[in-house]
């Protein structure tokens, strides 16, 4: 079932983390936050609004990162007892297929896209270098199927606006995908 992310709740400050990648390293907020900003991005390796779109997340976050100083990190929070296909060893695979240049975490117990307030995937959450909440909007106007080539790239130009001015956009589209699937 698609679901649509709520606005952004400006200046909401960054929930803290400690998570594993697929190899069991642990990952901490605060060592993936950029200088100028810090990008989190809620996925999973089933949704078919995520595989539409996981080329140009990662062609921007590694532009993001590479020339802006953004960190970008993934999570995937999906039950793998109900869907198995988003169970680490997959998730590994699917960075490798991508080539991810940011770690794609797997949170078990939830509480992390709980904390965050994630209801979707892909569900992007951009932060200032003050880690306060300036974007919560879509990639582009990509759906369940890629948007064209030259599709304004929302998210990249406002995590750019962020790492220059500190102040995300106020005019945002919200993100739509599968909603994140809970354990019961």
């Amino acid at each position: 079932m698609a679901v649509t992310t709520p606005v952004c709740d400006y200046d909401a400050a960054m929930p803290d983390f400690a998570l594993p990648d697929p190899d069991g390293r642990i990952f901490r907020r605060d060592d993936l936050r950029g200088p100028r900003g810090t990008l989190v991005i809620f996925i999973c390796n089933h949704c078919p609004y995520v595989q539409a779109v996981l080329d140009r997340i990662a062609r921007d976050a590694a532009e993001l990162q590479r020339d802006h100083g953004i960190g970008v990190v993934a999570i995937s929070a999906n039950d793998i007892a109900d869907y198995p296909q988003d169970a680490p060893e997959f998730m590994k695979a699917e960075a490798e297929k991508h080539g991810f240049s940011f770690p794609y975490l797997y949170d078990e117990s939830q509480s992390v896209a709980r904390a965050y307030g994630a209801e979707c995937t892909p569900d992007f959450f951009g932060y200032n270098a003050e880690g306060k909440l300036q974007y919560r909007g879509r990639l582009d106007a990509s759906g369940r199927q890629p948007g064209p080539p030259d599709a304004k790239r929302e998210l990249f130009e406002a995590m750019i606006l962020i790492a220059r001015t500190g102040q995300g956009p106020r005019d945002q589209t919200a993100s739509m995908g599968c909603s994140i699937k809970w354990k019961a």
